[in-house]
């Protein structure tokens, strides 16, 4: 078996960065006011900037998301000196592609041109980024490939335009002001999500000249036999807990008329479960099964989509044994905002490119999904 290195990232963010009080200009006012849910979302997600890609003069969409995808290939590419040419695979991960077929990589594919390659997409939320990673690296590590890139990438502006949605409820802002882990929702979701993409460039060799990143191992656990759906889009959920997808809506307009294609999220569910995804019986398992102890974790780098989870996440940590200190956490969230898929490609950039790492240390990655809650883990060491 070949060792695994990353060789470099490369990382794209569409047109220029929106603050919190532009946002909702760009996106824009739905119904006939200005929200007054977004303040409070804003206050616990702790977000400051964000790209969209929308122009803010037109509203028209800028970037597909496969255009996203290629432009952060090319810049990593370009940082290690490959050519297309170069890579055996390309593995593309997403929650948001621009249409249900072709798949996404084809799509990342053809924007690049230029040479054949086995292109994969991997379906899901935020650990489809990282199951696109764990595709490329296994086939580097088996001698399928002599060398692969992964991306991670989200195009969710285009759900979180004004006509996509219904004025929010006096209802919904009370509880969430009550209890702000319940202000997830559809319409309290434009305030969360992102756009952008991020790509790592995978090789048997590590760099001569400079840091590479090689990868230990990386371990993914769903739950999915044992908690319901809690994200989703192109259904609506049932008073069962069941989903009825898009394809059995009665008829074109209950498409629109009950928000299938929403970015939607039981935020009970989310409130409830999110601190299983870094309990006991999947850190702590992973962690004993890999002999590694928080105390050789230089660099702990949790993907979360609002500073409101991050006491959450310490407490479930140090309840599974496996306490991190703050200092050794990184999180560009507030400057980059959630790019959901493609938010560990964009952390571990810019840690890594930021100069913030040497040699012999190690980087503990943690990518949750509350879709139907999933999560994987990823170790890297410095080298």
């Amino acid at each position: 078996m070949n060792e695994v290195f990353i060789v470099d990232m490369g990382s794209f963010l569409p047109n220029a960065a929106v603050d919190n009080d532009t946002m909702e200009s760009v996106l824009g006012v739905v119904g006939d006011r200005p929200s007054r849910a977004r303040r409070l979302t804003l206050r616990n997600n702790g977000i400051l900037l964000r790209h969209y890609a929308i122009d803010p003069a037109s509203g028209k969409t800028t970037h597909s998301n496969a255009e996203l995808t290629a432009a952060a290939v090319r810049q990593g590419l370009r940082r290690a000196g490959w050519h297309l040419g170069d890579v055996d695979v390309l593995a593309c991960g997403t929650s948001s592609p621009d249409q249900l077929k072709p798949g996404h990589a084809a799509m990342v594919h053809a924007e690049l041109g230029d040479a054949r390659l086995e292109a994969v997409s991997t379906a899901g939320v935020c650990c489809a980024g990282m199951a696109a990673l764990k595709y490329a690296y296994l086939m580097v590590r088996t001698g399928e490939s002599r060398r692969a890139v992964a991306t991670g990438s989200e195009l969710c502006s285009t759900f979180m335009v004004a006509r996509n949605f219904s004025a929010e409820s006096p209802d919904q802002i009370a509880r969430a002001a009550e209890r702000p882990g319940l202000a997830f929702e559809k319409d309290f979701l434009r305030w969360m999500l992102s756009d952008g993409a991020g790509s790592a460039l995978l090789s048997p060799a590590p760099n001569d000249d400079r840091l590479s990143l090689r990868i230990e191992w990386i371990e993914g656990t769903s739950l999915a036999n044992e908690l319901p759906v809690c994200m989703y889009t192109g259904a609506v959920k049932l008073a069962d807990g069941r989903l009825r997808g898009w394809r059995d809506a009665e008829n074109p307009q209950a498409l629109v008329r009950e928000h299938y294609f929403a970015i939607k999220q039981d935020a009970r569910l989310l409130d409830e479960h999110i601190a299983r995804l870094a309990a006991a019986d999947t850190i702590g398992v992973i962690l004993k099964k890999r002999a590694l102890q928080p105390a050789q974790i230089d660099w702990f780098l949790p993907h979360y989509s609002s500073h409101y989870f991050r006491p959450v996440l310490a407490a479930a940590l140090a309840a599974a044994g496996v306490a991190i200190p703050e200092d050794r956490w990184f999180s560009n969230l507030a400057t980059v905002g959630n790019v959901g898929a493609g938010s560990i490609y964009l952390m571990l950039d810019a840690l890594w490119h930021g100069g913030k790492l040497a040699r012999g240390q190690r980087i503990l990655c943690l990518v949750p999904e509350s879709a139907r809650f999933s999560v994987y883990y990823m170790l890297l060491t410095v080298v």
